[in-house]
């Protein structure tokens, strides 16, 4: 259920020994993100409090709410994890890697209580989490194994101004992509699109599904895989969803005539999505009962506590996820 009409956005604080809660900070700062979403901070009052004094950014912790620069009260979700105080900032340490796990995984969990709608993740580091004892290669599969969802039916969501776009297969060569394609495994990403897309209110979304092969295959000429293993998958949601395909990529992409695209393959999707929208989009983790997503870029520990970070990506994540849940507010 969303609050007043404005989605609950949790935003766990990512590394503390990074530049997560010094964009955390930042972000709560723009008015803009105050009128279309409630935030919700979690982390460590430590963290935040150090990178606060760092930058020179207002901020007062009481209990359950933080205080920031603009006079916005926050809800504040304390973790705890600091338990030996705040380690040094721009290093590489279990305590912070085990707290920005910890973070993200009382976020995922609130998500799965319907306490929040939606997680935007501030930058994690992967080694600092492993340091810890922690195995970990980033927020998607964490997502997975945390709500107990199959890594193979967690897939990645491009979402921009312009796009959404579900990537069946991601970070593979091409030949191994091409030979995990399934049916199952589109089914499966027709799923978790059309279930991202009913949760931001698109009650029965538009989904167009891209061929593998030129002009999806030209009736067997260009390769056989769309008609052998796409067609059958999206023949399986076309009585009850408005699901078509397969489609020559090129062309069903450049309409723009639909609320969400499947990809089969990482470049399939990417390059146009990041040549609309090369510094408005964000990667969001679908498939799992949790929406999630984190920014782009990593922790910048050779800049932490600078106050130089730039906190543009969080913001538009923000903005963007809040966007997605428009329509639902709206109807």
């Amino acid at each position: 259920m969303i609050a007043e009409g404005l989605p609950r956005i949790a935003l766990p604080i990512g590394d503390p020994a990074g530049i997560g809660p010094e964009i955390v900070l930042k972000a709560l700062a723009c008015a803009e993100i105050h009128a279309v979403c409630h935030p919700v901070v979690y982390g460590d009052g430590a963290a935040l409090t150090a990178h606060a004094t760092a930058a020179d950014i207002p901020l007062s912790v009481e209990g359950g709410a933080l205080w920031v620069g603009n006079g916005h009260q926050v809800p504040f979700r304390r973790i705890g994890l600091l338990k030996a105080g705040m380690p040094p900032l721009g290093q590489v340490t279990p305590e912070a890697g085990r707290a920005c796990h910890g973070y993200a995984v009382a976020a995922i969990r609130s998500a799965q209580k319907g306490e929040i709608d939606a997680v935007v993740a501030a930058p994690h580091t992967e080694a600092a989490v492993n340091a810890a004892g922690i195995p970990f290669d980033g927020y998607p599969n964490l997502v997975a194994d945390t709500t107990e969802t199959p890594r193979e039916k967690v897939f990645l969501m491009l979402v921009s101004p312009h796009f959404r776009i579900v990537n069946v297969t991601l970070h593979e060569p091409l030949t191994a992509a091409i030979g995990r394609l399934t049916t199952d495994l589109v089914d499966s990403a027709i799923g978790a699109a059309i279930d991202a897309m009913t949760r931001f209110g698109i009650d029965r979304p538009s989904v167009a599904v891209c061929g593998l092969n030129p002009h999806a295959g030209e009736g067997g000429l260009f390769g056989t895989e769309d008609a052998a293993i796409i067609a059958p998958a999206i023949a399986r949601w076309k009585d009850r969803h408005n699901v078509s395909g397969p489609h020559g990529a090129d062309v069903v992409l450049a309409k723009r005539g639909h609320d969400v695209y499947l990809a089969m393959y990482h470049d399939q999707g990417h390059i146009p999505f990041k040549v609309t929208s090369p510094n408005s989009g964000i990667a969001m983790s679908v498939g799992t009962p949790v929406l999630f997503s984190s920014v782009a870029h990593g922790s910048a520990h050779d800049i932490a506590g600078s106050g130089r970070a730039d906190a543009t990506a969080l913001i538009t994540a923000v903005l963007l996820i809040a966007e997605q849940f428009r329509a639902k507010a709206s109807a």
